[in-house]
């Protein structure tokens, strides 16, 4: 006969892909009439948006641009001016599940901008951007539980307390502020440039809903009245929520991302600004639970044959985030500083005998006065290392993200550079936990009444599920003779009850 194993699921989320793609961009901008022919070209700065996400089939795609702003000296020897363009870029990776369809997470960042002269009218602006993308489908993870155990049937279960992915979701939302620069900094003239740095500072799920909050740094890069390049910040806080699909458990986490869907700055009268910006909160709920599984099993009176499997899950092992500051100085630079940039990448990954390191690079770029008056500007490439110690089973998945406004101030050998950037490191495994799905029992046997019972000293690491089934006995009966509640030494002598 076989012993009945009922089937019921185990619901999560299943990863079709995790990748980054880096994408360059790049467009041959013709000058506006009116504006001076270019003398030089001094900085160029950038902001990444996201516009659509599409899952097809085997490809999900992503589709936005750079919106890119270029600095110039004219060639007249005028004030510097600014031009603009968009930069477009539709990114795609191929999804292993092409059967199924779930929900696209990405991770924008802007790995560099710049610019070049091709003429006195016309330049080459490039942009480079990564974008970490991953997909998520909603997938039943298959249980075997046994049922109408016959009395002679020993089953060895184990609880595991899991944690996985369980729900994925997006909550697009806008920014749509009145600002004003405060009237003791200098009067604004003209806007250069414009960007916006999202972040979370905390994030939970509460009565149904993913709550989270953070705040918006729009910095601007504008020319004053004086004629001098000035830059100012604005924090805009947010506090926002989204309805989940199911109900969470009371352990349940959540972890998301931001990213900017749109961006405009319109000025108005008395240096008033009108900023619309939209952001997208892409998250991902996990949930801990428990799963009794039946992972070894026999009979006391007949033969029986086993049935395994493994069940493999996208556990959750951990979840954490650190911030690491990064510094650079540039030797013989002098002047004054005007602005500054810190553009973290998506890090590098590397095994060791200790653990997995993460090499992180960066780019740092300042626009600055120097010695002589002129604007200038200097670019200096930056790398940092993670190190982090893990098993060869688990998976880890590390994600970046620049955090405040990165400074620049002039030193006794040069320019000194400082930034932040967050490292979100999660750990996973789907290493399989063996799971007995079926069991074929043979004809019960009689017991044997005059078999003896036995007085054995166990191998060095045996346990006393090995043992009875090893000798026919159950570990509840050599426990009751030996007067034992958990596992004894390993070189007690123990009575075994047979039948």
């Amino acid at each position: 006969m076989e012993l009945r194993f009922r089937k019921s699921t185990c619901r999560c989320l299943n990863r079709a892909a995790r990748e980054v793609k880096n994408e360059e961009v790049t467009q041959e901008l013709k000058l506006p009439d009116g504006m001076p022919d270019i003398g030089r070209v001094i900085a160029a700065w950038g902001q990444v948006v996201l516009r659509s996400k599409e899952w097809r089939g085997d490809t999900a795609s992503v589709a936005g641009g750079v919106m890119v702003w270029v600095l110039y000296a004219p060639e007249d020897g005028s004030d510097a001016r600014c031009v603009d363009t968009w930069l477009p870029f539709t990114v795609k990776w191929d999804v292993s599940e092409a059967d199924r369809e779930g929900t696209i997470r990405v991770t924008p960042l802007l790995r560099f901008a710049d610019s070049r002269a091709l003429s006195a009218r016309k330049m080459m602006v490039r942009a480079g951007v990564a974008l970490l993308g991953e997909m998520l489908y909603p997938a039943e993870i298959e249980v075997s539980t046994a049922e109408d155990v016959p009395e002679d049937v020993e089953l060895l279960t184990n609880t595991y307390p899991v944690r996985l992915p369980r729900q994925a979701g997006e909550k697009t939302f806008l920014l749509d502020e009145e600002l004003r620069i405060p009237g003791s900094v200098p009067v604004m003239e003209r806007i250069l440039s414009f960007t916006m740095q999202p972040e979370i500072t905390d994030q939970k799920v509460m009565a149904g809903k993913v709550v989270f909050r953070g705040s918006g740094n729009l910095h601007l890069v504008y020319r004053c009245v004086e004629g001098r390049i000035r830059t100012w910040d604005f924090e805009l806080p947010f506090s926002q929520f989204q309805e989940l699909e199911a109900e969470p458990g009371e352990d349940a986490r959540a972890a998301g991302s931001l990213a900017v869907t749109s961006l405009e700055l319109d000025p108005g009268e008395e240096g008033r600004l009108r900023l619309k910006c939209g952001l997208v909160f892409q998250y991902v709920v996990s949930d801990r639970g428990l799963l009794e599984l039946t992972q070894d099993a026999y009979s006391t009176g007949r033969q029986t044959g086993i049935t395994m499997d493994y069940l493999r899950l996208p556990t959750v092992l951990e979840e954490r985030q650190e911030v690491l500051s990064a510094e650079h100085q540039l030797p013989g630079q002098n002047g004054q500083p005007v602005d500054a940039v810190f553009l973290p990448d998506f890090p590098r990954q590397r095994r060791t005998a200790e653990g997995t390191v993460f090499e992180i690079p960066g780019l740092f770029q300042t626009v600055y006065y120097g010695e002589d008056g002129s604007l200038q500007s200097a670019t200096a490439r930056w790398e940092g290392q993670y190190d982090l110690g893990a098993d060869e089973d688990s998976r880890i998945d590390v994600s970046v993200a620049p955090v405040g406004r990165p400074g620049a101030a002039m030193g006794g050998d040069g320019m000194d550079l400082r930034g932040q950037l967050r490292i979100g490191v999660s750990t996973t495994t789907d290493r399989g936990i063996p799971m007995v799905t079926a069991l074929e029992l043979g004809e019960l046997q009689e017991p044997d009444p005059g078999r003896p019972s036995l007085i054995l000293c166990r191998p060095e690491g045996e346990k006393l599920w090995e043992l009875a089934k090893r000798c026919g006995s159950t570990v509840g009966a050599i426990r009751q003779a030996n007067g034992l509640e958990e596992e004894p030494s390993e070189d007690r002598i123990l009575l075994v009850p047979v039948s």
